[in-house]
């Protein structure tokens, strides 16, 4: 069964003692099977973003001893702080990451607040998509009147708390659990200290917009509908939350967001439109900060935005896209933007799972060079493909960029964008084939004393060379791909690159050709006669097919030099 992972993001409202969050975090790290991710205070809001994750059950075990923890180690009687709270473990939502559904991950919301609430004197509250009413979904609600207006709100019985005592604990206050999609917490930074200023552009963009008001947009009487409710002019942006605050340690005010879909709001438009109510209230945007962690979609969307914003390819690296993200937002305006420790996915990311391609070019040389079988023809076949995808992508950028050709750009940078997911393909191809020979190896030291032993053996080496054959498949699937961008890029790309192109192609071919040759060697000791037979018969084919493009495009180079 495939690993199922969440990700929990308790809120604690402590952020300036670290001796007191060191405590809490000490207690989710005593959790096997758990990984701590971010821990991001923050001064001037005296509250503290966690971040881990792992399998639903250690994730569980740790946000229950760090709701404990907190609890202990927080005294909400003498908390102050900007954000709005009302528990030292203030809200503790779960986040479905991997082969889980959010019906499952509300099920251990549920399961938390459960063992929580009978082992900790504590009121607890469902929200999102864990809410045991429509009416306690949307958080704001439930934290209304914050941790001062809770010892008479848990006395009426439409406030009874979910699980835990409708008990007032001063000290710990109430927390509120809950089961949402990934949720980004930004903030926007003005050049203004004023949060009156920071609160107009707030109401611009935030979905719930702003209250109507006649004459006087701040003091005005309030417009109200038929029912005497408030009518509100909706702001910009969908699924989003927004305040304006003053953050003294930095001198700046800001508009604090909350992105709660950023299918329907991305961090970029959320960005680009604080900026344009900014500048229609003669103010200015100066940058922006993230607070806890980020999924790489964000910032990579983020890049593509701003470079065709630039009128620029967009079929640049990942780690540009990234750059371009960080300094068109300003997200290192306050503090460095360090990506390894701000997005979930290279957090995420086991380096030592991918040796080769973090080698420099001397050392992967070196390492092959050594007298042991890999890594061997397999990684080198995936890392030559790479290269040639490599170059494909360079024509695709420098036709897209050429001078007087701006009406290729989208043309280009499409195919630049294509080869860039064709070149990362076959880069994490060049770590699998060493892995699928090294995963050989270890089944050939299995114990083979019993007849048991003698089994599982056989199961494991078989297994693994099927795993060793695919991966050649794999590579020679991809590299194929090669030959499609080098043929348009010698076609119609820039003329002055088009040799570019014709490498391309061949370091194609190469690397169809050797892994073909893998594919070959290792179905030769599969078991399963039937099925070796087919994973030849598809690498014969793309061999085939391989050296026929490679001398098509070869003569279309040599036609237009």
């Amino acid at each position: 069964m495939t690993n199922q992972l969440i990700e929990c993001v308790p809120n604690f409202s402590e952020g300036r003692d670290m001796s007191i969050i060191k405590q809490i975090t000490d207690e989710i790290e005593s959790v096997e099977g758990v990984k701590l991710l971010d821990v991001d205070p923050g001064k001037a809001t005296n509250r503290t973003v966690v971040t881990f994750v792992g399998a639903p059950e250690p994730v569980i075990q740790a946000a229950y001893l760090a709701i404990k923890k907190a609890g202990e180690v927080i005294d909400m009687s003498k908390h102050k702080g900007e954000h709005p709270r009302m528990g030292a473990t203030d809200v503790c939502p779960l986040i479905p990451i991997a082969n889980i559904s959010m019906e499952e991950t509300a099920q251990w919301a549920h399961k938390l607040a459960e063992q929580a609430g009978d082992g900790l004197s504590i009121p607890f509250y469902m929200y999102e998509a864990a809410a045991t009413k429509p009416e306690r979904r949307n958080l704001a609600t439930i934290r209304s009147g914050e941790y001062e207006a809770l010892p008479e709100k848990l006395k009426k019985p439409e406030w009874k708390p979910d699980y835990g005592p409708a008990v007032f604990n001063a000290k710990a206050g109430a927390t509120v659990i809950g089961a949402r999609d990934f949720l980004v917490a930004y903030n926007v930074n003005l050049n203004t200290t004023s949060e009156r200023r920071a609160n107009s552009v707030a109401f611009d963009v935030r979905e719930q917009g702003r209250v109507l008001r006649k004459g006087d947009p701040i003091d005005g009487e309030i417009v109200r509908d038929e029912n005497g409710e408030p009518m509100r002019e909706p702001g910009a942006c969908k699924a989003v939350k927004g305040i304006g605050w003053y953050i003294p340690e930095y001198g700046v005010a800001q508009v604090s967001m909350n992105l709660t879909n950023i299918n329907v709001t991305p961090l970029h438009v959320a960005f680009d439109e604080c900026c344009k109510s900014a500048d229609r209230r003669g103010l200015r945007v100066t940058g922006s900060e993230l607070v806890g962690l980020v999924p790489l979609k964000v910032m990579t969307d983020a890049g593509r935005y701003f470079l065709q914003k630039q009128n620029w390819s967009a079929g640049v690296s990942e780690e540009e896209l990234i750059h371009i993200a960080v300094k068109s937002l300003g997200l290192d305006e306050l503090t460095p933007f360090d990506s390894k420790k701000k997005i979930i996915e290279y957090q995420l990311a086991d380096e030592q799972s991918s040796p080769l391609v973090h080698m420099s070019l001397r050392a992967f040389a070196n390492e092959t060079a050594k007298d042991s079988p890999a890594p061997g023809g397999g990684s080198i076949s995936a890392y030559v493909g790479a290269l040639g995808a490599s170059l494909g992508t360079m024509v695709a950028n420098l036709s897209a960029g050429k001078r007087g050709w701006d009406e290729h750009l989208e043309k280009f940078s499409a195919w630049a964008e294509k080869g860039q997911a064709i070149k990362d393909k076959l880069l994490k191809l060049v770590d699998e084939d060493t892995a699928a020979f090294n995963q050989i190896m270890a089944a050939f030291r299995l114990p083979k004393e019993t007849t048991e032993e003698k089994a599982a053996r056989k199961t494991a080496i078989q297994a693994a060379t099927k795993y060793a054959t695919e991966t050649p498949l794999r590579t020679m699937q991809a590299a194929f791909e090669v030959f499609e961008l080098a043929e348009v890029m010698v076609a119609e790309g820039n003329p002055n690159s088009v040799s570019d192109a014709g490498v391309g192609a061949l370091c194609a071919r190469a690397a169809v050709m050797g892994a073909w040759m893998n594919v070959k060697i290792n179905a030769g000791s599969l078991a399963d006669k039937e099925l070796a037979a087919d994973f030849v018969k598809q690498a014969e084919a793309i061999a085939q097919q391989a050296n026929i493009l490679e001398q098509k495009i070869v003569k279309m180079v040599e036609g237009k030099m």
